[in-house]
């Protein structure tokens, strides 16, 4: 397998570059290996595939325009076998309907070619760093039976919200995600792409809007007066606050 580069450097993590450009995966090696990242870089699916089969891989550098099966087909692949490893997809300028179908499909970001290869670090970097604290909360949140807040408590478990009248509110998934996203770091503010992590809201290009919509959704399900929240508090410039005290309940 003549094209096929693994760079066991140190423990920045594992990226998995897959380009049927040469050139591009010569860059990406050479630029992540300087900055202590392994790099594993294929030229198709088949290759990607073999190197998920045999190493942990944190990170997965999808180009949409491979030859035969396409990038879009792999990284439908991807999130039907329920892997959440990051991926970040390479689209060309003109390319906004691939690139907004790669965002539908899980990718969690994109990057228009040519790029640059101090971005494409910035961008890794940053996933990562989401990705992780993601996934430290995550582990907590699976040792937690509800949370109570002011009256209501959310049954984890059942993904069940109860009013402080016994009622159930329903929610739908996305807010409740970010319900559990608040209620894990409470009187925390909380940024957008925090908020966008937590909550697993993958369309990067208008997070700030989304994440806007289902806070207003949310407040409009808990708050007496959602004109005026007491619960989620915006703090201008900076994101929002869950303005109550919280009870873990172990399992």
């Amino acid at each position: 397998m003549q094209d096929l580069q693994d760079i066991p450097t140190a423990i920045a993590g594992h990226v998995l570059a897959v380009d049927d450009d040469p050139s591009v995966r010569q860059l990406v090696s050479h630029y992540l290996g300087d900055f202590d990242f392994r790099v594993s870089a294929v030229r198709s699916g088949q290759e990607m595939r073999e190197v998920l089969a045999r190493s942990a891989v944190d990170l997965v550098l999808l180009d949409l325009r491979l030859p035969g099966e396409d990038g879009l087909a792999l990284a439908r692949g991807l999130r039907e076998e329920r892997s959440r490893i990051p991926i970040i997809i390479l689209t060309g300028r003109l390319d906004e309907a691939d690139r907004v179908m790669g965002l539908e499909l899980g990718a969690d970001d994109y990057l228009t070619k040519p790029f640059s290869p101090r971005e494409l670090l910035a961008r890794i970097r940053a996933l990562l760093r989401r990705t992780r604290m993601h996934e430290g909360v995550a582990e907590a949140v699976s040792q937690l039976r509800a949370y109570r807040f002011a009256g209501w408590e959310l049954d984890l478990r059942r993904r069940r919200l109860a009013n402080p009248q016994g009622e159930e509110v329903a929610l739908r998934n996305g807010e409740l995600n970010l319900l559990i996203a608040f209620l894990s770091a409470p009187q925390r503010v909380l940024g957008r792409e925090q908020l966008l992590a937590l909550s697993r809201l993958h369309d990067a290009e208008v997070f700030d809007r989304a994440i806007d919509v289902q806070v207003g959704r949310l407040r409009r399900r808990i708050e007496a007066d959602p004109a005026r929240p007491r619960l989620i508090v915006t703090e201008r410039g900076s994101g929002y606050r869950f303005n109550a005290a919280v009870e873990a309940v172990a399992a």
